[in-house]
């Protein structure tokens, strides 16, 4: 039994534990009135007070937009108070696991905080009106804003945020509203975009000090994000009724609620003595300032000023302590008494940055002629002048230290300030993140010492043009032998940027003055001038070499030459060094000209005594007489054709029989019967060969008339043609075999068993080789 008694403690513990984790929210115990007068003010000292008007949601059931929040147990700033939010309050209550996103039938915006905002397009607007009476000249109340359009890494927060304001104005006469809802020490309404921590890539920080946090999924509320804990402050008279307007409202659409949280009994009299000045928030006061903290107000008031507590200005009560001079750090706090009895709270937190560390120093610069005067970069002392471990910067240069203190009229052209007498001091006003400023001097002073540096010289490129690439760095091994210890060197175009240190040039420079060039050489030893000196850029001229060429070298001439040669223009070749490198290999030929006896590609380089060079490439291509490869027939004379093959693949033209008249192509057509001279021509020059060829053909008629005119009939053609043919059958004119031929009997004498046969037209059938045949016929003449 005891067991189980422990078990159930434990486990109403654990789940209290868990139900305590998230706000809780009520629509029906609190009446408007007692939200207005019971929970958010709750004080005896605002008198008068009546709601007048309440807008909100029209859901169904008990669910409201507006109401009581508990958030005892929580992580949430309030321990209680009342919430008004643009969607359900059920919605309100942690975690922060679904998107509040509600909407309500004819639930309408408010123009007073369009007005107010200078914005429009709000709808779902949840109203608190109420009217009061204060004794005091100040009221204030806490506030905390959360939204869903807080959206971590989402650039949407840069440009969406719901609307909200406190709109306040006397009950009586015809004044406007006045929203205290804003951004402190600013006019600036509070929304997403007003104060967020900035989205990377899309927005900056805005106001980020008053950001309290994005929301988990384990959040009290159920929101994405929400501000720190803020005050709305009003002036007001005393004992003049005043009319209050609580609206906050979605803008353009019911998407993405928001909700504003106002802490229970924070409505109350209060005495402003500013916001807190912290080193965090960058608005501390400085070391050695003092700061007047004043709440006076009007009536038969007494004053108790604290310092951590302990009453620090005069006896308990003091009728004339309405202000305070602070001189260190700490908390402040004041109670105002007032002649009611009512007392009226201040509180504000002041810190004390420390002042930046400034050293007294100088610069030195070059003075070309020695008269004490030129030009700075006051900025060139900025090292010398602050503390490398503080956060400080120069915030401007001034002619005299009472300026530099009063942060007035200062040096307008610090980068180029010129200097109006010998070793002149100036003045330097630096300051730390908490604008906090100390003051040191900067003399100016002057160097005319100059360097010894030879000229540059580089080489024309390929094409001349006076324009050339230097290594600047060149001239350091001239500086290193006048200059000792660290230093600095640069280079400039002009005096004037070197005396300014502006528009410093690499080291790897291409002149823009043709052929000749003055650069401005600066050495700086302890980041002060040492000299400016000169150094002269001289480009040097490259021999001028004849364009590259392509030569042809007969072979059939070997082992006669082909002389190539260096190609200069414009001067003696005698002046110039010859290289001779054969297919990228280099040669021992380095003369002007070159015997070459085979192809390929021939590169000189000439190089003239300056070191500057330029090559050529001379490409020399072999040609020779060609071979025929082949003779191939196709058909009998005259209706045939000749093809041509060669061996060789150089350019090559052919002419048959008639050597004037020449054709690219290699095939000939209805060659006549019998031997023809070939013509192959060489178009590169290089000769022209004969070649004799055979037709095959059969002799059209013959006379066998005893003379040595066509005796027989016998094939036209060479030997191999010959070969080609099997048998060769002769048959009169009414199909009668006479004779028959073979490659051993290749003629007819016009007889038959010796006995002549008369004249008359014969036919005769060839038989080739390859089982082909060919048909005609002949005359016999006597």
């Amino acid at each position: 039994m005891k067991m189980k008694s422990i078990l159930l403690t434990i486990t109403l513990l654990f789940s209290l534990l868990n139900y305590s984790q998230n706000i809780s929210v009520d629509t029906q115990t609190y009446t408007p009135q007692q939200l207005v007068e019971n929970i958010l003010i709750d004080s005896d000292c605002i008198d008068n007070v009546t709601v007048t008007n309440v807008v909100g949601g029209d859901f169904d059931g008990t669910d409201r937009s507006y109401g009581f929040f508990n958030a005892s147990g929580t992580a949430f700033p309030f321990e209680s108070g009342i919430v008004l939010s643009t969607g359900r309050l059920s919605n309100v209550p942690g975690p922060n696991s679904n998107l509040s996103d509600d909407n309500a039938s004819n639930w309408l915006g408010d123009l007073d905080l369009e007005n107010a905002l200078n914005e429009s397009g709000t709808i779902n607007a949840t109203i608190l009106e109420f009217d009061f009476t204060s004794v005091a000249s100040q009221v204030s109340f806490r506030y905390i804003f959360a939204s869903e359009e807080y959206q971590e890494n989402n650039s949407n927060s840069c440009n969406y945020s719901d609307l909200f304001g406190f709109l306040i104005k006397p009950v009586a006469g015809q004044e406007q509203y006045e929203n205290i809802a804003l951004v402190p020490n600013t006019d600036t309404p509070v929304k997403v975009t007003t104060v967020m921590p900035g989205v990377p890539g899309s927005c900056p920080p805005e106001n980020e000090t008053y950001f309290g946090s994005y929301n988990d999924g384990d959040a009290p509320i159920n929101f994405n994000g929400q501000t720190a804990i803020l005050t709305a402050t009003a002036n007001v008279e005393p004992n003049t009724a005043y009319h209050v307007k609580l609206v906050i409202a979605d803008e353009q659409n019911y998407r993405y609620d928001s909700a504003v949280f106002l802490e229970a009994g924070s409505f109350e009299l209060s005495s402003d003595l500013g916001p807190n000045l912290l080193v965090a928030t960058n608005n501390a006061l400085c070391e050695g300032e003092t700061l007047e903290l004043n709440a006076y107000q009007d009536g038969q008031n007494t004053y108790d000023w604290y310092k951590d507590g302990v009453l620090v200005q005069g006896a308990p009560g003091c009728g004339t302590c309405g202000s305070y001079t602070v001189s260190e750090p700490g908390v402040y706090t004041v109670e105002v008494t007032l002649a009611n009895g009512c007392i009226s709270y201040g509180e504000i937190i002041i810190e004390y940055a420390a002042l930046p560390i400034g050293y007294d120093t100088f610069l030195t610069q070059c003075d070309s002629n020695d008269d004490g005067l030129t030009s700075y970069n006051l900025f060139n002392a900025a090292t010398d002048l602050t503390d490398v471990n503080q956060n400080s910067s120069i915030q401007n240069f001034f002619l005299t230290e009472a300026d530099a203190l009063a942060n007035e009229n200062p040096i307008e052209n610090p980068e180029t300030f010129e200097n109006t007498m010998p070793n002149q001091i100036v003045f330097a006003r630096i300051v730390n993140q908490a604008d906090c400023s100390t003051v040191a001097e900067l003399e100016l002073r002057t160097s005319n010492r100059t360097l010894n540096i030879p000229d540059l010289e580089a080489c024309d490129g390929d094409i001349v043009d006076g324009f050339a690439t230097f290594n600047l760095g060149d001239t350091m091994s001239y500086i290193l032998t006048q200059v000792t210890g660290d230093i600095t060197v640069s280079y400039y175009e002009s005096e004037n940027d070197a005396s300014n240190g502006t528009n410093t040039l690499e080291h790897n420079y291409v002149n823009n003055l043709p052929y000749s060039q003055t650069i401005y050489v600066k050495v700086q030893t302890d980041n002060q001038c040492h000299s400016i000196s000169t150094v002269n850029l001289n480009v040097l001229y490259t021999p001028a070499l004849e364009a590259d060429e392509t030569l042809l070298y007969c072979l059939d001439t070997y082992p006669e030459p082909l002389t190539i040669y260096g190609g200069v223009r414009n001067d003696l070749p005698n002046n110039y060094y010859y290289e001779w490198q054969f297919n990228g290999i280099t040669t021992e030929v380095t003369t002007l000209f070159y015997d070459v006896t085979e192809a390929g590609t021939y590169t000189v380089i000439v190089t003239d005594p300056n070191g500057c060079s330029s090559s050529r490439t001379v490409t020399v291509e072999a040609s020779e007489l060609a071979t025929i490869e082949s003779v191939n027939v196709v058909g009998v004379a005259p209706n045939n054709t000749v093809t041509i093959t060669l061996a060789d693949e150089g350019d090559y033209e052919m002419a048959l029989d008639d050597s004037a008249v020449y054709q690219d192509n290699f095939v000939f057509t209805n060659v006549s019967k019998g031997f023809h001279t070939l013509y192959i021509r060489d178009k590169n020059g290089c000769g022209t060969q004969e070649v004799i060829i055979s037709v095959l053909g059969f002799p059209k008629f013959f006379t066998p008339n005893g003379d040595d005119d066509n005796p027989t009939w016998k094939v036209i053609g060479t030997e191999a043609q010959f070969n080609q043919i099997a048998s060769i059958q002769i048959f009169s004119r009414y199909g009668k075999l006479i004779t028959q031929l073979s490659s051993t009997n290749r003629s007819w004498d016009g007889t038959l068993r010796g006995k002549p046969l008369p004249s008359d037209d014969y036919w005769f059938i060839a038989n080739f080789s390859d089982g082909n045949t060919y048909t005609g016929h002949f005359a016999l003449r006597r």
